[in-house]
């Protein structure tokens, strides 16, 4: 009795198992910033600069309440995409709030903290790529 082709494949991964890869993460992370109305967002590629991530997404919010909620968003739609083992430090005070979310890390700050700590001069030898439909300021 020979198996069908059908029962013979593999089943495809559960949705927790399957990686998604740092373009679809910084995608979700980039949409949810633009939606929730983030400032100066500015995405730093890292691959061959650091194996800490692939990228880097620094963004400011207007108050530490829009700061908290543009983070509590970004990992509600990571883990609503199946990303999972997202870290995030800086709540409940939001003026800084980190995300770790893997092969992609995210800076949501208060405009004077970004001022203060100038993030991307420090990874100014990697290629940052303001994108003019979601820099917003």
């Amino acid at each position: 009795m020979a198996l069908s082709a059908a029962a013979s494949a593999p089943a495809p991964a559960p949705v927790s198992e399957t990686r998604i890869d740092a373009e679809e993460i910084l995608a979700t992370i980039l949409a949810r910033l633009d939606d929730d109305k983030a400032e100066e967002i500015v995405t730093i590629e890292l691959r061959g600069k650091t194996t800490i991530a692939d990228y880097m997404v620094v963004a400011s919010g207007r108050s530490q309440r829009h700061v908290g909620a543009v983070a509590e968003h970004i990992v509600e739609a990571l883990k609503q995409r199946g990303v999972k083992n997202i870290r995030i430090e800086g709540l409940p005070a939001c003026d800084w709030v980190l995300i770790d979310a893997s092969d992609v890390i995210v800076h949501v700050f208060q405009p004077e903290v970004r001022g203060f700590y100038n993030i991307e001069k420090m990874w100014s030898g990697a290629r940052p790529d303001v994108s003019p439909k979601l820099s917003r300021g």
